[in-house]
């Protein structure tokens, strides 16, 4: 099933998590450099559904930005509506994606927190400050 969305290299492995706080399933593939002496990988968008059941807000969005990569996970209630990564070499990008996001979802920012895992400069906190309601961090 994966394969028919992404492509996947020679040696990867697809593997699976269930999420049952979203009674979800997430699938995902471990590059084939990637050592199993490492214990099993945890990709980072699992952790953003975990981090994401702990925030209080009815829509919860949670992000991470590292790597060059946007990983954004979108909720209301107990509904996920979103979860998935984009390539975004700089925070242009990412701010491109996110808002492209919540533009599909019909989401508004100004009513809405944003929540990174990963550590912003200040430079890109303050420029999403300016549609949020806030801007907040999580583990």
């Amino acid at each position: 099933m994966l394969v028919e969305l992404v492509d996947l290299s020679e040696g990867d492995r697809v593997e699976y998590i269930d999420v049952p706080s979203y009674d979800a399933v997430l699938v995902y593939a471990v590059p084939s450099d990637r050592s199993n002496a490492e214990g099993r990988f945890i990709p980072e968008l699992y952790r953003l559904l975990n981090a994401s059941v702990g925030i209080d807000d009815y829509n919860r969005i949670i992000a991470s930005w590292s790597g060059g990569r946007l990983f954004l996970v979108v909720a209301q209630g107990r509904n996920l509506l979103f979860c998935n990564s984009f390539s975004a070499g700089d925070f242009t990008s990412a701010e491109y994606f996110l808002f492209l996001v919540l533009n599909r979802l019909q989401l508004n920012p100004e009513v809405s927190a944003v929540y990174f895992r990963t550590q912003l400069s200040e430079k890109d906190e303050l420029s999403l400050c300016r549609y949020f309601k806030s801007v907040g961090y999580v583990e």
